[in-house]
């Protein structure tokens, strides 16, 4: 049995998903036959979660049994194909080297003016341990409701669509999971949820640093877009940097830098009051090789909430940094 017999033989494999074979689906990733038999692939699937195993036991069956292979090694990843006609998803990770930089908060605001710019916008709240998105926006927590095929249907206000672990977990009880719990329910959020039809962009809320999360996505999302959130300081400012170069070093463009907590904006001068120092969002986006796409002052939106209206200083500078967003991704 040549490489060629096996290819032949995986590409007529219906993926369920689709309900199409490999070779029109772009199904298979790579294929090689090692020097002792032995035939190692990696496969892409639209519903990696639930058509995995059935899909996996149906090709070791073919290769081993049918074909007569020595051994087969197979790995799987989400599919990328987008047919024709459909709209294909973008992502943009948003990303910080260390907590307390107002990362959450920068990804509401972006996700608000999107809104404003006519765009339809999802939420993954993926820093589970501190997920703080649903409180940002005020979502009202409820069970969430599924379609036919047991997807997730996220929770929406003001036009934004979240999911997140606060839907899961008792008020005020601390999520306390180790890895691979956390990384079960990533691949809920990531292939088990229904968002709304012809989404523009989903915002994924990543946790600090560079751990199990960042990795994951690569994995889930492999040409998700990253957006780095910093303050002034230079502690803040040198992490950042790290979490960009990880981002990069694992094949993840990142677009451009946003510093929060920039600067105070004194109202008795009007004059910038840099408390927290300056410099910190060059810094990085030097190093990155990639522009500040916006400056956010420190503030309270006008109605003691945690999103800025359009019109409000800092709701401007997000509208900036929404086109920018916009351009980028292509959406």
């Amino acid at each position: 049995m040549t490489y060629d017999d096996l290819r032949k033989r995986i590409d007529e494999i219906i993926d369920p998903g689709y309900n199409k074979p490999f070779k029109e689906v772009n199904g298979i990733k790579k294929l090689v036959i090692g020097p002792n038999g032995v035939a190692e692939l990696e496969i892409y699937l639209k519903d990696k979660q639930k058509h995995e195993q059935a899909i996996k036991i149906q090709i070791i069956k073919l290769v081993k049994i049918e074909l007569g292979f020595p051994g087969i090694k197979i790995d799987f990843f989400e599919s990328e194909f987008v047919p024709e006609g459909e709209k294909p998803v973008k992502y943009l990770a948003v990303a910080s080297g260390k907590g307390g930089v107002g990362k959450s908060t920068v990804t509401a605001n972006l996700a608000a003016a999107l809104i404003r710019q006519g765009k339809k916008v999802g939420i993954i709240d993926a820093d589970v341990y501190g997920a703080s998105i649903p409180n940002i926006l005020k979502v009202g927590i409820k069970p969430l409701s599924s379609t036919e095929d047991e997807k997730m249907i996220p929770l929406e206000k003001n036009g934004i669509e979240v999911i997140s672990t606060e839907f899961f977990m008792p008020p005020e009880k601390p999520l306390m999971w180790r890895g691979p719990m956390l990384g079960k329910m990533l691949v809920h959020f990531f292939s088990g949820v229904k968002w709304q039809n012809d989404i523009d962009i989903i915002l994924i809320d990543l946790p600090p640093g560079t751990g199990d999360v960042a990795l994951d996505v690569k994995t889930y999302v492999p040409k998700s877009k990253i957006l780095v959130v910093t303050t002034p300081h230079v502690n803040a400012s040198h992490v950042a940097v790290k979490a960009g170069i990880g981002a990069q070093n694992i094949g993840h463009e990142v677009i451009g830098v946003v510093e929060n907590m920039s600067y105070y904006l004194n109202p008795c001068n009007q004059k910038r009051e840099f408390i927290f120092g300056s410099g910190g969002g060059d810094t990085v986006a030097k190093k990155l090789g990639v522009p500040v796409l916006g400056q956010i002052p420190i503030g309270q939106p006008q109605n003691g909430d945690f999103l800025f209206g359009g019109q409000e200083e800092a709701g401007k500078i997000y509208n900036q940094i929404a086109t920018q967003v916009i351009l980028e991704m292509g959406i």
